[in-house]
Parts: C-alpha cells; structure tokens; sequence
C-alpha cells in the first residue's frame, strides 16, 4: 500500500513537470503556426509516435471499449488541444498553466452526477478553495483587458471540464484495458482526424515552406506531442488505475507552479495576487488529497 501511494506520488510530479512545461511549448510553436495547427500537429504527431505500437497491441475488443477510447481520445486530448492553444493566443502561458488547476472540480463534479462518487466534506472543500483561487487568479491578470482575459479564460475552463470527462471516462471504461493499448487506440480516433484536418483544411504547408521559424517551432510541437501527449498519457492512465480519478487529476494544481516558473523565465508578468492564489491551491491540494484511499 505504502509503495503503491509513493509510485503515485513519484508519477503525480512527473506528471505535473512534464505537463507545467507543455504551455510555454505551445507558446512557442504559435510562433511559426496558427494555433488549430499547434492543435492539429499534436495529436497527428503523437499519433504518428504511437501507431508502430499497434503491431503489439492491436488486438482490442472495439465493443467493449469503444466509449472509453472515445472519451479518452476526443475528451482528453483532441478537444483541449484546440482550446488551449486558442487560449494562448490572447492570454499568457503562466495563466493558462494556472487555470488548468480546475480540473480536480470538475473531475468531482461530473463523478458526482455520471459515477455518483460520494466526496467527503474535506474533499469538497479543497476543490471550492481551489476553485476560488482559480477565479482570483483569472481576475488578477495584468496583462491584456479583464473582458478579454476571461472570454479566453473560459475556453481553458472548457478544456478542464473536457478533462474532468475523459478521467472519468477512463475510470468508468477502460481500466480493464492495458494503458498502452488504451492510448494507441485512443489516437487512433483522434490522429487520422487532426491529419485530416492540417493536411486538407489550415495553412500548415504554407507556414512550414514561408515561415523563417518554422523549424524550429516545429521542434517545440514535437517535444509537446512525444513527451507531453504520447508518453505522459500512458503514464497518466496508469496513475489513474493506481490512485484513482481524483487524485490523478490533482496534478494540475502543481502545473500551474511550473507553468509560472516558465513565464516568469520568458519574461511573463506575474503578480503577487495571483502568486497568492497559487499557494492557496497548493493548500487545496492537501485537502482533497487527505481522506484520498488508494485502489488496492
């Protein structure tokens, strides 16, 4: 049990590590591209990454999973993909980073309506403190118009609520499912869709042959796809069957402290409100996680 919760623990700050780097990424590959390209070339490349493994894990009952490879797929990476880097283009990374914490919420909430999961008090009362700091930090951005601030804001809380569906989904689906097996398949909904769409419908070509930075921008979308989609899927699914869906999801409240240290390194303004609200999520945390039992 011991060694169970700390393999949860070690992955949960991989996790947020990877994830917390993977806005700035974003950042960097709308330097080059639009960002339904950014979107688009994820999920084709991670998909592109992952499709040699269905020479080992082809064999999968399609009527069994079919629902939770579809949520894992469209809810958990096709979907945010695209709204976050819509996001990004009117907001800063650090603050996307930091409203990306309102996953746990609405991992509870949809739990509580589809799973009717029963959460504690304690629990309950972690996520509205998160919750609220989530609210503060959103209002107490510097940069660009408040209104402006938080119509783009709401495409990043669309995104979390698309989480909060695909983990429960997962939970509900698939974890019977190897997590390799699940992932593969789960981008072989979304990957032939995002390839359509680059290749037939955006101007991906025309920015990769014009575009001075192309390249390199190219390169940042890579290491987001690989590592921070592909590889960090598998590990995530794997987190959840361990820990369970609540507990998987309360990485993101250490993203968003990544997330900062990276806009504060491209030189993003951040202010002592929302630093503030950052360590009262970090405290939310503890709370949710505290009545946590983990799956034997």
């Amino acid at each position: 049990m011991q060694n169970k919760k700390a393999l949860a623990w070690v992955i949960l700050i991989t996790l947020s590590l990877v994830w917390g780097s993977s806005f700035i990424l974003m950042k960097r590959g709308l330097q080059a591209y639009s960002s339904d390209e950014v979107a688009a070339l994820r999920i084709s490349i991670a998909f592109l990454f992952l499709s040699p493994l269905l020479i080992k894990h082809y064999k999968i009952n399609l009527k069994k999973y079919w629902r939770g490879l579809v949520f894992m797929g469209v809810f958990g990476n096709l979907i945010p993909a695209f709204l976050f880097t819509k996001a990004e283009t009117q907001i800063n990374s650090s603050l996307t980073g930091m409203l990306n914490a309102l996953t746990p919420l609405f991992t509870i909430i949809v739990g509580l309506i589809w799973l009717r999961v029963k959460p504690s008090g304690i629990t309950i009362s972690g996520v509205i403190v998160g919750f609220i700091a989530a609210i503060g930090l959103m209002l107490f951005n510097d940069g660009g118009q408040t209104s402006n601030n938080i119509l783009y804001s709401l495409l990043v809380v669309g995104a979390t609520l698309c989480y909060a569906i695909s983990i429960n989904g997962i939970k509900k689906y698939l974890l019977q499912l190897n997590s390799i097996t699940a992932t593969v398949w789960a981008f072989c909904v979304t990957g032939p869709i995002a390839l359509i769409y680059l290749f037939g419908f955006s101007n991906f070509t025309t920015h990769f042959t014009q575009n001075p930075l192309a390249i390199v921008s190219l390169g940042y979308i890579c290491v987001l796809a690989v590592i921070g989609t592909a590889l960090s899927v598998i590990i995530y699914n794997n987190l959840i069957k361990i820990s369970g869906a609540t507990f998987a999801s309360s990485c993101t409240y250490l993203i968003p402290v990544v997330a900062v240290l990276w806009g504060l390194f491209d030189a993003e303004t951040v202010n002592s409100k929302q630093i503030l609200c950052i360590l009262v999520i970090i405290l939310s945390i503890y709370l949710i996680n505290k009545p946590q039992k983990f799956a034997e």
